[in-house]
């Protein structure tokens, strides 16, 4: 059986990736005061350099900045304004920090940690704009100041998403080594999860495996594994078709080590995994042909009907669904979805619902025989175990209509395995 594996932003994080949107938030705060007079930085957040001092005290987060720039004021006697985190001179001629993008101001406001909830906020932010529209046009038809906000809305947004863009290709493509990894495991440690081995299951050995799909399939299963058995590893390529599609939600290269691995079939310590493949989905740093896809992706919500409505395609600029249409990604996962059965593997991705629309395609679609999910796993300061196997399975459950369906498809917690969290990539050398 194929299998359709799901990767996320936790992905990159098991891996050492530093992609998080605190990753991200902390490093502008950590080098706003080498950066602040590019115009990139200019356009979020206005520093006045005759007043750069205010930087002095900040060591890298929000936070911290925020308690610098009033201790900051307090010490010249300035105007620091704590709602809208801005400080000027006590006579108010000269502003000497403020937000310019007042979408990014929320964001840090709001202490988000994660980006499916940066886009969850553009969201709201721009269904409240459409409703206020629609409650304002009983009464008048002022459509200027609407279109006005939701362009603003757009462009603040935009500038996020080229600066976080500027970030990953920094700070992640061109400081680690794709093709290189170290740390306490090796790739081999989530690879073994895509192994195709003989499993006797038609003798009840390993019946864990067949617990994971519906009766109906069980027949198929055990079939495929007979035709396995007394066959040399090495011929396995040629006799026996499985695919593992890789749907990568990131803008990383993270994946392709497993994939140059799962299609090594030269190596003499090759394991038969089938072959793989690749689609990101979400898009490519610096490709033309596959740009970033940074937005809202739920038109089974019950306002896009609203937003559609509004018969100005300004407010449907950043649903991902348009962008899909961009290239042939999208298409050649509904191909591969049509073409066979498949096991899905959530490794690293929330499940949030900014990609509502085609996980739900996905997940309710008839080939799609189980949902396995690669929790993540951690110690609290009591050294005990926690997980969000259960957050997981909750987000899951949104994505389906029908949840007599969800309940078949999901696989137990007893089945499913913790994802690996010490396998690392190398630094390139400086000098690169």
């Amino acid at each position: 059986m194929n299998k359709l594996i799901i990767i996320g932003n936790g992905f990159d994080l098991a891996h050492g990736l530093p992609t998080s949107y605190k990753h991200f938030i902390d490093n502008f705060w950590r080098n706003l005061s080498e950066n602040y007079k590019e115009d990139k930085i200019k356009g979020l957040a206005y520093v006045n350099q005759n007043y750069h001092r205010c930087l002095n005290n900040s060591t890298g987060t929000f936070e911290e900045f925020i308690i610098s720039l009033k201790e900051y004021s307090e010490e010249y006697s300035y105007v620091f304004d704590p709602e809208n985190y801005s400080c000027k001179t006590s006579d108010s001629k000269n502003i000497i920090f403020e937000f310019r993008n007042n979408f990014f101001k929320i964001i840090n406001k709001s202490s988000i940690l994660n980006w499916v909830d940066i886009e969850n906020e553009y969201y709201q932010k721009l269904k409240s704009i459409c409703k206020r529209k629609k409650a304002d046009s009983i009464e008048n038809n002022n459509n200027k100041e609407y279109s006005n906000s939701i362009k603003i809305l757009n462009d603040e947004f935009e500038q996020i998403k080229l600066l976080f863009e500027k970030y990953l290709i920094e700070n992640i493509n061109e400081k680690f080594d794709f093709e290189k990894n170290t740390g306490n495991s090796e790739p081999e440690e989530i690879l073994k999860y895509f192994n195709i081995e003989f499993q006797d299951l038609e003798n009840h050995k390993n019946l864990e495996i067949l617990a994971e799909f519906p009766k109906e399939d069980h027949k198929s299963l055990i079939e495929f594994d007979n035709n396995l058995k007394n066959k040399q590893t090495q011929n396995l390529r040629n006799e026996v078709e499985s695919i593992n599609l890789f749907l990568n939600f990131n803008y990383t290269n993270t994946a392709n080590i497993y994939i140059k691995k799962i299609n090594n079939y030269n190596d003499p310590n090759y394991d038969f995994r089938g072959s793989a493949l690749q689609i990101q989905i979400h898009g490519r740093l610096k490709d033309k042909a596959n740009e970033m896809n940074f937005g809202f992706g739920d038109e089974m919500d019950e306002d896009y009907k609203l937003i559609e409505n509004l018969d100005n395609n300004e407010y449907l600029k950043n649903f991902k669904s348009f962008k899909y249409l961009q290239n042939s990604n999208y298409k050649q996962l509904i191909d591969f979805i049509d073409s066979s059965k498949f096991q899905v593997y959530i490794m690293g991705h929330s499940c949030g619902l900014s990609d509502r629309t085609m996980l739900n395609t996905i997940f309710e679609h008839d080939n799609c025989r189980s949902i396995k999910v690669f929790y993540y796993q951690w110690k609290n300061e009591n050294e005990e175990i926690n997980d969000n196997y259960t957050e997981l399975i909750q987000n899951i459950s949104r994505h389906f209509n029908d949840k007599k369906i969800m309940r078949s498809k999901i696989v137990n917690k007893s089945l499913c395995n913790a994802l690996p969290q010490d396998i690392r990539f190398i630094k390139k050398p400086i000098h690169e």
